[in-house]
């Protein structure tokens, strides 16, 4: 099996901190159910879990776990009413966080979306990815919420990514907004959305990082080909932050990573009121585990950030426009 250092070190991160109060919606499934519980075992969440008891049962006994100390809220076989529970128990402040189990992503984004966790941010998805040997964790976004994000809905999505990175460490993150091509063409709406969206980071429009594009993938990874191909970028060769154009790219991009590149990733929602950990279904326990530590590094260090009133990164800090 892989190593995985960059989201080891991020887990290690996170147990020095309280563990952070988490509503699992439908653990109904043993891999879902066994990531919550192994994330509650290294001390990274306080678990309530919320679904059909018996239902939660039966994974326990699948895949031999013991469900003793752990609290149950028992609710109909039904995920739109499991989320909507989860939801009551944040709003009610018995929750900081919530937790994906055994259901379909649009049933939980649902009962998050028309409640009271909505904010004027928009939500989105972000993938933490570590792949053996890439000298640093890779941030992926948006992959799995927003389908074909408008100029501010980007920024939203840039910010958000942003943040999750100066959690984790990366104090000013440098973000690489990907198109197929570097140069800005009227044929290639990414590369122009990607030369607008730099301008307005130029000018104070993302707090706290280093903005450029349009910058194919290679360009970002790889300051080898930025220098072949003659492109200057404060991002190229060391973007911290891939920004998709789009939720198929994003999710490409994610999985080729992910079955190709024999990577893990974690990933969160942020942009509601509490952070949202969201895993595939098919994501492994250690995914779940990490990015549990992800939303307990999130929103710890994020409300440690508020109570110190830190300042922001200025404008004239940011990537200025490539010709």
């Amino acid at each position: 099996m892989p190593d995985y250092p960059h989201l080891s070190r991020i887990i290690a991160e996170a147990r020095g901190y309280p563990p952070l109060a988490t509503a699992v919606v439908m653990p109904t499934e043993p891999t879902a159910l066994a990531g919550a519980l192994e994330a509650a075992q290294a001390g990274l969440v306080a678990p309530i879990l919320v679904g059909p008891r018996s239902s939660i049962a039966n994974a326990a006994r699948t895949a031999g776990l013991d469900l003793s100390g752990y609290r149950i809220a028992d609710t109909p076989d039904d995920g739109p009413r499991a989320a909507a529970e989860a939801v009551r128990l944040c709003l009610a402040a018995e929750t900081e966080a919530i937790m994906k189990g055994a259901l379909h992503t649009h049933e939980l984004m649902r009962a998050v979306f028309t409640s009271a966790l909505r904010t004027l941010r928009r939500a989105s998805h972000v993938f933490v990815v570590d792949i053996p040997g890439f000298p640093r964790p890779l941030i992926v976004t948006d992959a799995a919420i927003n389908i074909a994000p408008s100029i501010e809905e980007k920024l939203h999505i840039i910010q958000n990514a942003v943040d999750l990175a100066q959690a984790i460490g990366i104090d000013v993150p440098r973000v690489a907004l990907l198109s197929a091509v570097e140069t800005v063409s009227p044929q290639v709406k990414s590369a122009l959305e990607a030369a607008k969206l730099r301008d307005i980071a130029l000018h104070g429009g993302v707090s706290g990082a280093i903005v450029d594009g349009p910058l194919a993938l290679d360009l970002a990874l790889s300051a080898e080909a930025a220098r072949i191909k003659g492109v200057e970028s404060p991002v190229a060769g060391c973007a911290d932050i891939l920004v998709a154009p789009g939720i198929e790219s994003g999710n490409f991009l994610y999985k080729a990573m992910i079955y190709l590149a024999r990577a893990e990733g974690a990933g969160i929602v942020l942009g509601a009121r509490a952070p949202i950990v969201l895993t595939s279904r098919a994501s492994s326990v250690h995914s779940r585990i990490a990015s549990c530590a992800l939303a307990l590094l999130y929103t710890r260090r994020v409300a440690a950030a508020r109570n110190a009133n830190e300042p922001a990164v200025h404008a004239d800090q940011l990537a200025r426009p490539r010709a």
